[in-house]
């Protein structure tokens, strides 16, 4: 697929709570065929010490507008300074990167997300949506007040919460939800994003119930282009660059 490199002008930059900020970006030219799971590298010029493009995956995308909108969770410094940007400023992107989730066959689809892995599930429900299918969504939080965009992903499915402390939705994470402990089979294909150890419990979970499952990873990616080789997985068909080869991979293919 063809990488672009452009600047994009901010029309907002919203901080939704201490940790994370959305920024809509506008693009003067139509924006290419984006896809669910894929990502962009943004270069931050108002951060000197940030050497290198920061990864952040794409939240939404709305093509009549031409726009692009990312949730980013601050990590850093390049974050950081990124949090600070005004409307109006420019921001230098390459994208789309990486590959994505695959179509589903049927309705009986789960989107599982935990921390800033929410991010990408979003413009994935409305994609599947957009070709008729209408998928449930389970994400996870620490507690009521982290959750995020909570109206904006109830437009694109039946969405399911769990929070750490038991202030909203059921108690614990994800896999300890009823639609997974409970009723995992009534789903054919199971998407997720998050954390490691929340893949690698999903993807284990997956594999033993024998439910189809494909996880977009969050291993740290510097180039988004597999130079730097800083973001290689260990897989069953050897070492991959989750940057260009990935961030999805089927479950199976995983060795964690």
């Amino acid at each position: 697929m063809k990488k672009y490199i452009k600047d994009f002008e901010i029309v907002y930059n919203t901080r939704l709570n201490e940790e994370y900020y959305l920024l809509k970006l506008f693009s003067e030219d139509d924006l290419p065929g984006i896809f669910p799971a894929q990502f962009v590298e943004l270069r931050i010029d108002c951060s000197p010490a940030t050497f290198l493009r920061r990864p952040i995956s794409i939240h939404d995308v709305n093509y009549e507008k031409n726009t692009i909108t990312l949730l980013v969770r601050i990590a850093g410094e390049g974050t950081a300074k990124l949090s600070e940007i005004k409307a109006g400023e420019m921001l230098n992107m390459v994208y789309p990167l990486g590959n994505s989730y695959t179509m589903p066959d049927d309705d009986n689809i789960l989107l599982v997300g935990g921390g800033c892995g929410v991010a990408p599930l979003l413009y994935t429900a409305k994609y599947f949506m957009q070709f008729g299918f209408t998928p449930s969504l389970l994400l996870g939080y620490r507690d009521k007040e982290s959750i995020l965009r909570e109206d904006k992903f109830a437009k694109y499915g039946n969405v399911f919460y769990t929070t750490e402390d038991g202030s909203y939705g059921e108690k614990g994470n994800v896999l300890d939800h009823s639609l997974l402990k409970d009723n995992a089979k009534q789903f054919s294909k199971i998407y997720a994003c998050g954390p490691e150890p929340m893949l690698k419990a999903i993807g284990e979970f997956t594999v033993k119930n024998d439910i189809e499952c494909e996880v977009s990873l969050e291993n740290l990616m510097a180039c988004g282009i597999g130079a730097c080789l800083c973001c290689v997985q260990n897989t069953n068909e050897g070492h991959k660059c989750v940057c260009t080869e990935g961030p999805v991979f089927n479950a199976k293919d995983i060795i964690w």
